[in-house]
């Protein structure tokens, strides 16, 4: 499978789930990292969780991603972000 090659079948519903520290506001700096690959997304596709401790909050955004390429540049901007700890 080369490097342009997925299993994925597009355009396809994706989740993608971002975690951070609760004391940055999560929910509007994702909004603004994915929208700009992904102008379609709004507040519904984005669910939050909180850790039980409340100091961590777990957000899944899902996106009609449409390519490979597009969900490549989604990661890469959200894991530049100092206030992302972990995304999947």
């Amino acid at each position: 499978m080369s490097e342009e090659e997925t299993f994925l079948e597009f355009p396809c519903e994706f989740p993608i789930k971002v975690m951070g520290r609760s004391d940055v506001d999560m929910q509007s700096l994702v909004m603004e990292l994915v929208s700009k690959h992904a102008p379609e997304l709004s507040e519904k596709d984005i669910t939050r969780r909180d850790s039980r401790q409340g100091n961590y909050v777990s957000l899944t955004v899902t996106v009609t991603a449409t390519s490979k390429a597009q969900l490549d540049r989604i990661y890469l901007d959200l894991n530049a972000s100092d206030a992302v700890l972990m995304t999947l």
